[in-house]
């Protein structure tokens, strides 16, 4: 009679365990991988963002070099369709400044601008770096204790040491 309970006992605990890996592998799936190509997609916006600011400042630098105050140039009129036009004056330009809104300013102050939002945004993509790191760190914390509730060995002791060095 025993040895049915054991056998029941051992069988409950497999099934818990194995209920648990389940809950464990869907929280991993669905909500760390989730939240972890949200946080790298948001970065990978801000650098989209951080490379029109750069090429916004070298065409106005190439302005200023040209002394030209005409501008002959390509515009997206949308789906990916051009037209060339040509600016009279380009002595003062229109920026995103967020939010959908633009600003007019003069070359100096687009240029002061620019400086300042790429150092913002560059500071918030390291934040978003930080917090990719983060999440990355709770699926291997989370991938461990699956290892240990499937009763899986750790890794090969010549691999650690190599990480480790």
């Amino acid at each position: 009679m025993s040895a049915a309970v054991d056998a029941n006992i051992a069988a409950d605990a497999n099934a818990n365990r194995d209920q648990k890996v389940e809950d464990y592998e869907t929280f991993i799936n669905d909500v760390l991988k989730r939240d972890l190509q949200a946080v790298l997609d948001q970065r990978d916006s801000v650098y989209e963002k951080i490379s029109q600011y750069l090429q916004l400042k070298n065409t106005i630098q190439s302005l200023q070099e040209s002394g030209s105050k005409r501008l002959k140039t390509d515009v997206d009129i949308g789906c990916n369709f051009f037209v060339q036009a040509e600016v009279e004056d380009a002595s003062r330009i229109f920026v995103a400044v967020g939010f959908g809104f633009f600003v007019e300013m003069s070359h100096n102050e687009a240029l002061t601008f620019i400086e300042k939002k790429t150092s913002q945004l560059t500071t918030f993509t390291e934040q978003l770096t930080k917090d990719s790191a983060k999440i990355k760190a709770n699926i291997r914390m989370v991938l461990e204790g699956l290892r240990e509730l499937q009763g899986l060995s750790d890794e090969p002791d010549s691999r650690r040491r190599r990480e480790v060095y």
